[in-house]
């Protein structure tokens, strides 16, 4: 952005006429006044031009000639409307009011001369009246005056009177109707003076051609070092509102490559009342940068599982239970039983989907409990004896569970052992558990918990009830993810914080997440363990510069603080002797893993459960890592155990 510098009128005018009259508005009646004042001049110059001077007008008859012309030019004034008008803002419809007020009585007067010639003693009459001539002199003369004396006194406003406003040079990528709609919405704008320098397009037919006087050009001829730095351009945006995803990830990332910032225009249904402004053109986030094409679902066998059924959401109001009780809400199910212990998220989940759905409120119901209290879930099975349950209770955060691996154990293991013995003695017909990539390999506290999860209700499938585990890596903007902290460090000032420059995760979004879970529980037929296709890692040192760069900050650093007790440099979501086989969804497959015994299972977990009860952090990781042999810390604390002690003897 750049401010234009001119010099001030108030170096020739008192300065305080400027600021008391700057942001006024001229009266309706003085601009009338003017009006008149510029048609006494238009037939004064007309009747100089008839009589070849000013001082050879013949004044008999002109005195009635000018009342009557007067007369008749005022009411259509008036008819017009075309002093109303606020001039500093003044467009294309008060000119059709100045050329209505202009060329009605012109055609009128043609009328009167017109009929005075089919009269015979017209010669009484012809000195009171205009001839053809007179009468297009008259008016010509008129409206030119009133177009001009406007445009002068718009241009006076807008050079020394107008706040002055920061300028910005764009580009627009789109010269179809989007791209014409955010053309105008821009020329609208009054916070920002926004210069487009040129449009481009894909489209060849378009190239070479002008819109509004702005070139059409291709992507290569305008995104290049050379044009950008030549027109000091800051901004592109996306006016394409179907584009697809791979095709505006690349247009961004090219653009940022550039220095600039990056903006989209929305899709139409997005629009305010179906009306576009500049405010609406929105930030490209750094989602949008994540984001693979949509996944296309066939939803017949979600529909199949879920309606007419009664579901039980554990974990209802986090980032994954949230998204997953939106999405069940559209298949019809008898009831969704959404149920966590965190009051506060419960409460605003249960003000949208009450609003939402609000036709649908004998379909809800919003419980208060805590996966780890088994009599209180009791009840809840008791009460509601659901058909399905998705369970997405869980403590998530690596750092935390690794300080506190009693309250990580409790719920992540015994807590899904809760759901999962009650789901087996109420004749759920499914269980669906929301793993992580975290549980493969694990090197941290939470990844153990959720793999002796896993392990746990893939030993408990019966033929009653089917238990599926689903593993995914990161879903983006998810609570406590990077992306949010990220956003709170930028807000801030920075600077971002990294644990290691070479960190990798995978990525995918909520919506997509919550889809493939639901797609996967239906087809899974108990002891399965779905990964989903979670596309390519991101480094997230890149997408920490990305951010900054679509932020348009300069000067932010990014600050490497060290991997975090249990942290991994690279997630996975096989371990290592794993192997997928493929399932009629591509984006989903199965999970060769090793089985373990359900008798060794019990026996391993009840010897984990009286060692919990001593709150002893390195007896209840050491048993941990007896169970899940390829449990080895990293960073942490308990690496020691994986030194000090013996091999761990595999579950059998």
């Amino acid at each position: 952005m750049k401010n234009i510098s001119r010099e001030p009128l108030t170096k020739r005018i008192p300065f305080y006429f400027v600021k008391k009259y700057r942001h006024s508005t001229i009266s309706q009646w003085v601009i009338l006044a003017l009006d008149i004042l510029m048609f006494v001049l238009a037939f004064s110059l007309t009747e100089a031009f008839r009589n070849g001077g000013f001082d050879v007008i013949p004044y008999r008859g002109i005195f009635v000639k000018f009342i009557w012309s007067l007369m008749l030019t005022v009411i259509f004034f008036f008819a017009a409307g075309s002093y109303k008008g606020i001039i500093r803002h003044a467009g294309m419809s008060d000119i059709r009011k100045l050329i209505f007020a202009t060329v009605a009585p012109l055609l009128l007067c043609w009328i009167f001369n017109f009929i005075n010639n089919q009269i015979p003693d017209r010669i009484v009459l012809t000195e009171y009246l205009f001839s053809y001539r007179e009468a297009t002199m008259l008016y010509l003369i008129l409206g030119v005056m009133m177009i001009v004396s406007r445009l002068f006194m718009q241009r006076v406003y807008n050079e020394y009177f107008r706040r002055r406003r920061p300028t910005v040079n764009v580009v627009i990528y789109g010269a179809g109707a989007a791209g014409i709609i955010a053309y105008n919405a821009l020329h609208q704008e009054s916070n920002y003076e926004y210069h487009v320098e040129a449009f481009i397009d894909d489209d060849m037919s378009k190239v070479n051609q002008q819109l509004n006087g702005v070139p059409v050009m291709r992507a290569r001829s305008v995104l290049n070092p050379k044009f950008i730095k030549s027109k000091e351009i800051t901004q592109l945006i996306i006016a394409i509102p179907t584009i697809r995803m791979l095709h505006k990830q690349a247009i961004t990332n090219k653009a940022l490559d550039l220095g600039m910032t990056v903006k989209a225009v929305p899709h139409v249904s997005m629009w305010f009342n179906g009306s576009f402004s500049a405010n609406q053109i929105q930030d490209i986030k750094i989602e949008d940068l994540l984001e693979r094409e949509p996944i296309k679902m066939d939803n017949v066998n979600i529909v199949r599982e879920v309606v007419d059924k009664v579901v039980l959401v554990t974990g209802a109001a986090g980032s994954i239970g949230s998204e997953i009780c939106r999405q069940l809400m559209r298949y019809q199910p008898k009831k969704v039983i959404m149920l966590d212990q965190a009051e506060s998220p419960m409460y605003d989940l249960q003000f949208e989907l009450k609003n939402t759905y609000h036709d649908q409120l004998e379909r809800m119901e919003f419980v208060i409990a805590n996966v780890k209290d088994k009599a209180r879930m009791e009840e809840v099975f008791e009460t509601f004896h659901p058909n399905l349950v998705y369970h997405a209770a869980a403590y998530k955060h690596v750092p935390f569970m690794e300080e506190n691996p009693y309250e990580a154990v409790y719920i992540n293991v015994f807590g899904t052992r809760n759901v999962a013995d009650l789901a087996i003695k109420y004749g759920v017909q499914k269980f669906v558990m929301i793993s992580t990539d975290k549980a493969v390999n694990p090197t941290n506290v939470m990844g153990a918990t959720k793999r002796m999860a896993e392990i746990y209700i893939q030993s408990r499938s019966t033929e009653q009830t089917h238990f599926v585990t689903t593993r995914f890596g990161n879903v983006l903007g998810s609570n406590g993810s990077v992306i949010p902290l990220f956003k709170k460090q930028l807000a801030a000032g920075g600077p971002l914080t990294v644990t290691h420059k070479d960190i990798i995760r995978f990525f995918m979004t909520i919506p997509e997440a919550c889809n493939l879970v639901l797609e996967a529980g239906a087809m899974g037929e108990g002891g399965d363990i779905f990964v989903f296709d979670m596309g390519k890692p991101v480094k997230i040192y890149d997408m920490a510069k990305k951010m900054i760069q679509l932020s348009g900050r300069h000067g932010i650093e990014i600050k490497e603080i060290g991997l975090r007790p249990g942290e991994k440099l690279y997630e996975e979501l096989l371990a290592t002797k794993e192997n997928t086989i493929p399932t009629y969804h591509p984006k989903i497959m199965r999970a060769q893993v090793r089985k373990y015994p359900l008798e060794a299972i019990d026996r391993e977990y009840n010897e984990l459960w009286g060692i919990l009860e001593g709150m002893d952090d390195m007896k209840i990781v050491a048993k941990m890592k007896n169970i899940v042999p390829e449990f080895l810390s990293n960073n942490s604390i308990y690496c020691k155990l994986d030194t000090s002690t013996p091999p761990p003897q595999r579950v059998e």
